[in-house]
């Protein structure tokens, strides 16, 4: 395997910024990549929200000429570095200099964010050109970054920095596609030609994602279980006819997780630590946890966790049409972390009111938290809709704390049905979306808890030893890397 040179393109990256897991596998992958010896650098917008000094930024390239259509614009850029890697950040105040990465307070998508994020993706590229990154590989992620495959191939493409580069993009989820007013492709200088159905045009919108998908050498999505699904109508929102046209140039990856962060052995967030084989520390944690969220401390009630964006995708709505009955028919605890639409704010926020030492809930996010309740609880709930990948679960399964999932996408390639024949598996799945699939399938669980302890055992130990890391998932991406440049050779 030859040394790869590879530029990762995103709009979020742990520790700088985070909304989901889309930084965690930036990531991750990038570390992985340069443990393997390839080289990395990973280029983020500098939000407001970044504290430069506690992350060390510098001064880089400033002023940086980045031509968007007809217009040039200024902007600066920092560095720094994270495990080895460089890191570039793109300073532009006013598109970046904001209080939130892509919506407002009140959860409102920012209306520029097209102009936003193709200046961004421009202004990436034009930074490789200066410092003379010639790369591999320009990996691109999500909509916000998906335009990178086209640039290359309709300005970079005689560049003698950037003209070799082969492009991937990777779809985290396809509900979220860069749909925006059409007044922005002027600006973002993609060629009328081009706005068409076949490209970038959608309804007499821009569509990035359905653009960058077009231009793209080799297309990626967060799990085979996803890939096979956003080729059928029901799954795809639109794209099957899209990704059909891929063909084998679209395919899926199981995200890997960084179990330096997520170990039960080490993880610098809890006040004490477990392993499969000294499993009282998890005992231990959960009284800590149930003391923490103000439920009844008992280690012999099942506690379920639930760490999520409190948005539809994540199925809440079902567990909150079930849960009344769950909490009449069943001896179970809840604690929930998260923040979202306002409806289910509003929903499970006063539930510990409703439901004292039963129920406990924090509306807004803490990343000790949610350490503390994927470690502390008995099972991790995740009635998803759909889930293209998902890693709370995954990491769930590093601390022994047992799935109930649906099965879709990343949640039924990474969670084994628990057989009650015989105690193998992962955890507990049901297919259809539901109020009444959660419903049975927590009381599964629940009577699994008490009724069947050798299994509940089993299943933790399976758990605790699956593997996901992205040692492994790694050599699945260089791979990909591969065909995307033997794709780009072939035009």
């Amino acid at each position: 395997m030859s040394r790869l040179k590879i530029a990762m393109l995103a709009s979020e990256c742990y520790p700088f910024a985070k909304i989901g897991g889309l930084a965690d596998v930036v990531s991750g992958l990038s570390r992985a990549l340069h443990a393997a010896g390839h080289e990395v650098i990973i280029i983020l917008p500098k939000y407001a929200v970044l504290d430069a000094e506690q992350h060390g930024l510098r001064p880089f390239i400033s002023p940086l000429s980045v031509w968007m259509g007809d217009t040039q614009e200024w902007c600066a850029t920092y560095t720094t570095t994270y495990g080895g890697i460089p890191v570039y950040f793109i300073e532009f105040e006013r598109y970046f200099g904001r209080p939130g990465l892509y919506n407002d307070a009140e959860f409102h998508n920012y209306p520029d964010n097209a102009w936003r994020f193709g200046f961004f993706t421009r202004a990436a590229l034009q930074l490789c050109h200066e410092i003379g990154f010639a790369p591999d590989i320009v990996h691109a992620h999500d909509w916000q970054t998906a335009l990178a495959p086209a640039y290359l191939k309709l300005w970079h493409w005689n560049d003698p920095v950037l003209g070799g580069a082969a492009s991937v993009l990777t779809i985290h989820n396809l509900a979220h596609q860069g749909r925006y007013p059409a007044d922005a492709y002027a600006y973002l200088g993609l060629q009328a030609a081009n706005f068409t159905a076949e490209k970038f045009e959608e309804f007499g919108e821009l569509n990035c994602l359905k653009g960058g998908l077009y231009y793209a050498d080799l297309a990626t999505t967060v799990s085979p279980t996803y890939a096979r699904e956003t080729r059928t109508p029901s799954g795809a929102n639109g794209f099957a006819p899209f990704l059909a046209r891929k063909g084998d140039h679209y395919l899926g990856i199981v995200n890997g997780v960084d179990y330096e962060q997520w170990n039960p052995a080490s993880d610098h967030y809890l006040p004490n630590h477990f392993s499969p084989h000294a499993l009282v520390g998890k005992a231990t944690l959960k009284l800590a946890l149930q003391r923490r969220v103000q439920l009844e401390p008992n280690a012999d009630i099942p506690l379920i966790g639930v760490v999520s964006r409190l948005v539809e995708q994540k199925g809440l709505d079902l567990l909150a049409e079930a849960l009344e009955a769950i909490m009449r028919a069943m001896l179970v605890q809840f604690v929930i972390l998260g923040t979202g639409e306002k409806n289910l704010e509003w929903y499970f926020g006063p539930l510990p009111e409703r439901y004292p030492g039963r129920i406990g809930s924090y509306i807004g996010y803490s990343e000790e938290l949610a350490h503390w309740i994927v470690a502390g609880a008995d099972f991790f709930l995740m009635p998803s809709y759909f889930e293209p990948c998902g890693l709370n679960q995954i990491y769930a399964l590093k601390y022994g704390t047992l799935p109930i999932v649906r099965a879709t996408g990343g949640l039924d390639d990474t969670v084994r049905q628990y057989d009650e024949a015989s105690g193998a598996g992962t955890g507990f799945k049901f297919v259809e979306p539901s109020a009444r699939s959660v419903y049975d399938t927590v009381g599964w669980a629940v009577s699994t808890y008490y009724d069947r302890k050798p299994h509940l055992r089993q299943l933790m130990a399976t758990a605790m030893h699956e593997d996901f890391s992205w040692a492994q998932q790694v050599k699945a991406y260089v791979a990909a890397y591969e065909q995307a440049m033997t794709n780009k050779r072939a035009l």
